[in-house]
């Protein structure tokens, strides 16, 4: 079996959407963001770094993070100790813009090539949260929309946690739907603490 850091270190040298990346509006080179240890329990399954994770090189060090770690309860020395939290999203570096300025789906070829090696690494996982459409549909087998996903939570819990993305551009959604709020959320952070007891 191939070790944790020689994966990791296999997955930030990948240079495979070289080209892709270079034929978008941002013009950048990949820069994989790798976060994982096998000791993890939690794991946050997203859809691909933005810009400022593709600058920092550390997941979720935006406004959406800042969200995603009120929604769980976790400071962000729990958030980030990789001994208890993996982060994997289904592509490993920042997509880039479309022309309008909104992010690009992650690429497939990242997730076919690297995703089920990752997910040999981390046995010990006892709650994973499936942040967004991809993860979702990964994860979960199915093609359904995030609304309906996130509706049917208690029909995955509390194993699993399907969860809208916790971008700015879903405030309104959050607004329409206050049960995630006063539901699910209530939930999801007592399973959090089990989990990091």
């Amino acid at each position: 079996m191939e070790s944790c850091s020689a994966l990791k270190a296999e997955i930030r040298a990948c240079r495979l959407c070289a080209d892709r990346f270079l034929a978008t509006p941002t013009g950048h080179a990949p820069r994989p963001v790798a976060w994982f240890r096998s000791s993890a329990r939690i794991l946050i399954a997203g859809q691909a770094p933005g810009a400022r994770v593709h600058d920092s090189g550390r997941p979720f060090t935006d406004a959406s993070g800042d969200r995603l770690r009120d929604w769980l309860g976790m400071d962000a020395a729990e958030f980030y100790d990789k001994d208890c939290v993996a982060i994997v999203p289904m592509g490993f570096c920042f997509p880039g813009y479309n022309g309008k300025g909104s992010d690009l789906p992650p690429p497939a070829l990242c997730h076919r090539t690297w995703h089920h090696r990752v997910m040999a690494q981390l046995p010990n996982i006892e709650l994973t949260l499936l942040v967004g459409a991809n993860a979702q549909h990964y994860h979960l087998g199915e093609k359904k929309p995030v609304n309906d996903q996130v509706r049917r939570w208690r029909d995955h819990a509390p194993q699993r946690f399907p969860l809208p993305h916790p971008s700015w551009r879903n405030t309104g959604w959050l607004k329409k739907n206050p049960w995630f709020e006063t539901e699910l959320l209530p939930e999801l952070r007592v399973r959090v603490k089990e989990v990091l007891k």
